[in-house]
């Protein structure tokens, strides 16, 4: 049924708390060949900032890719199928975007991310992602 499954990450609790959800998902269609693609969007705020942090490309490299490393090391643990993107866009419409454009099946996004100042009710990337998506996608508390 999921052949392909999405996890939005960026390394808060709640996209860990996704991950092991999607994993758990993908490892019941393990079968059919299930694939999980875990997407780490780089914003042009969190570009700034990790910028302003690190004067090499290399550290801020290493540094997105450590905020991905929980969720690929559960990934791995539980022998599953996946790949590691890191995008740069608004998060909400390139998160849909490479859904759209890689047949997703089912995106899998925590209910807040790592900006404090959204997280009202919903993170506003979750909610964008609701509503533009063109397959299901699953919230985690």
């Amino acid at each position: 049924m999921f052949k392909k499954i999405l996890i939005a990450s960026d390394g808060s609790a709640d996209s860990i708390k996704a991950a092991e959800k999607a994993i758990e998902l993908a490892k019941v269609h393990q079968e059919e060949g299930t694939l999980v693609e875990v997407v780490y969007v780089v914003d042009g705020n969190t570009s700034k900032y990790d910028v302003l942090r690190n004067w090499d490309s290399l550290g801020i490299k290493e540094e997105r890719k450590e905020k991905l490393r929980a969720v690929e090391q559960k990934a791995f643990k539980a022998r599953v199928d996946y790949s590691l993107k890191i995008l740069r866009g608004e998060p909400g419409s390139t998160i849909v975007k490479y859904a759209d454009e890689n047949n997703i099946d089912l995106i899998v996004i925590g209910n807040r991310g790592l900006n404090t100042l959204q997280e009202m009710v919903m993170g506003s990337v979750s909610h964008k992602v609701i509503q533009k998506a063109h397959c299901p996608v699953l919230i985690v508390k």
